[in-house]
């Protein structure tokens, strides 16, 4: 009891900021420590390091879009390399700037847009009212909605060959 108290009384004496996870479809808490967090800070790859990254990064974004899909009870567009680029754009960014930024949007400044994390996947019209214009999370009423909850990394990468 009296470590649930120094804890509960420990969180609400410092900042805490939060955050929707890309692997949950809940809200996570983090402390924070500086204005400029280090999951956003950029550092310098090598070839090999980035493709390390970017498997890493789009198995990770295929688990999320699988299990999201289920807890959303919505469903892959009927032509597959449509969520297979869209993965992919989600972990390129994720990997260049920290954070899964929707890839379908222009941006005038990625960096400040992944900070803010609105358009972030899931982004707020999907969270708020499952309303995703990448095609990725399709509801049942949408024309381009296939039968399909899930897409495994192997039909990602092959989807993206070329690319």
């Amino acid at each position: 009891m009296k470590f649930l108290l120094s804890l509960a009384l420990a969180a609400s004496a410092s900042t805490i900021s939060m955050a929707f996870s890309p692997m949950t479809s809940f809200p996570i808490t983090a402390r924070s420590v500086a204005p400029s967090s280090a999951l956003f800070e950029k550092k310098e790859m090598t070839e090999e390091e980035t493709a390390v990254a970017m498997e890493k990064a789009t198995k990770a974004m295929t688990a999320f879009t699988n299990k999201y899909l289920k807890n959303t009870n919505t469903a892959l567009c009927s032509d597959k390399s449509i969520p297979s680029v869209v993965i992919k754009g989600l972990a390129e960014h994720k990997v260049t700037l920290g954070a899964p930024l929707c890839p379908c949007r222009f941006y005038e400044n990625k960096e400040a847009e992944a900070k803010d994390g609105y358009w972030n996947c899931p982004c707020v019209p999907m969270r708020e009212r499952h309303e995703c214009h990448c095609m990725l999370f399709l509801t049942e009423d949408n024309a381009f909605a296939g039968t399909d909850q899930e897409i495994s990394f192997e039909e990602v990468v092959e989807q993206c060959k070329g690319l």
